[in-house]
């Protein structure tokens, strides 16, 4: 484990936050006990009241299993954790962005726009159609600033999923919202075609104005696959450079000369 003494405001937070990333990055394996109250307490030089309140976080995040009388074991996230977690799995513990994660990020993506679309065509009122239109409208007066037709992006797709009246996928939205939020300026030049597609954002608030769900739906999957495009291309040639970084450092690795 890469645990280090506590220098935070809030202990249980600071506690939670490295526990947390030993387990979501692979550190201490499902089913591997956790340390002891008091083992914890020493090794990150705070009291038991904030490691007992961050184990408490940990369960509740579905991470750790609390026995009592029994130990704190790790369990498999992928199998008890919620979308909360997506966040912080994005990022490594050096701050950079796990391409795969990413991946997974922009595919969850571009299969819930459609049915949100659609869904927003068919129970929107009139007063959200006006304010799809104020959006739509704003980003044609910003066409040529990629980060301001991001944020009204955002703005669009907020609105349409309001519209959807189901909590489920706002929810989700609000999820991946939030990591996005985390790599949203590396990817507003990838995103490019996407954001310029005025016409196909006006066809998606036209299709919701007049009710049209197969429409509206048919135009989000046609944007989502400008976006989705470019973002994958982008992340594939990430990973295969950084493949072959690894390739290269194992190759330095077994020559003798070194």
């Amino acid at each position: 484990m890469r645990l280090k003494p506590v220098a935070r405001k809030s202990l249980s937070d600071a506690v939670f936050e490295q526990l947390s990333q030993e387990i979501v990055h692979g550190r201490m394996r499902p089913g591997a006990p956790l340390p002891s109250e008091r083992a914890l307490c020493d090794v990150l030089r705070v009291n038991r009241g904030a490691v007992r309140e961050a184990l408490k976080r940990l369960s509740q995040a579905g991470l750790i299993a609390i026995q009592h009388g029994g130990g704190t074991r790790v369990l498999d996230f992928k199998q008890t954790a919620s979308l909360d977690l997506l966040n912080r799995l994005l990022f490594h513990h050096d701050g950079t962005v796990d391409l795969r994660v990413a991946r997974s990020v922009m595919e969850m993506r571009a299969a819930m726009a459609p049915d949100i679309a659609r869904l927003a065509a068919l129970r929107r009122s009139p007063g959200q159609v006006l304010q799809l239109d104020e959006v739509v409208a704003a980003m044609a007066a910003q066409e040529h600033d990629l980060l301001a037709l991001q944020v009204l992006a955002l703005q669009f797709w907020d609105l349409l999923t309001v519209c959807s009246e189901n909590i489920a996928y706002q929810l989700a939205f609000n999820g991946l919202r939030h990591s996005y939020e985390g790599m949203r300026e590396a990817l507003v030049e990838v995103m490019g075609e996407e954001l310029r597609d005025l016409p196909t954002y006006r066809r998606i608030a036209d299709a919701v104005r007049r009710r049209d769900g197969e429409g509206a739906g048919q135009s989000a999957q046609a944007l989502m696959q400008h976006g989705s495009r470019g973002i994958l291309q982008l992340l594939a040639a990430l990973e295969t450079s950084t493949d072959q970084e690894e390739g290269e450092e194992d190759e330095d690795d077994d020559d003798p000369r070194t």
